[in-house]
């Protein structure tokens, strides 16, 4: 039996790593892990979580710069500090911040 998947995060919420120092809008969603294997087995075995959740593409930010992360469910919570992500791509996939997240572009509302 095939086990159906539900995101708990959606794409235009901020989220943050629970244990990296880092930050991100979600832009895309993975049902289950779709990166290469040489991806996945370069994160440390003690830490490597499992394949079989969602993972969220990130527009991220660190202190030091902004980057795309590709993250598993278990490893994110959500960023309720209201402010925007200052990445430079936000403006290519979002239409604009309110209330803590992005509308994505196109949306009605």
């Amino acid at each position: 039996m095939v086990r159906i998947l539900e995101a708990k995060y959606r794409v235009g919420q901020v989220v943050r790593h629970r244990v990296f120092p880092f930050r991100g809008v979600i832009f895309d969603v993975d049902p289950t892990f779709s990166n290469t294997e040489e991806w996945y087995q370069a994160i440390p075995e003690e830490i490597r979580p499992s394949k079989d959740q969602p993972y969220y593409h990130l527009l991220a930010e660190n202190a030091e710069s902004e980057y795309v992360a590709y993250v598993s469910e278990q490893n994110l919570m959500p960023d309720d500090s209201g402010d925007p992500v200052r990445h430079p791509q936000v403006r290519e996939f979002f239409a604009a911040f309110e209330q803590g997240g992005y509308r994505s572009r196109g949306s009605a509302n």
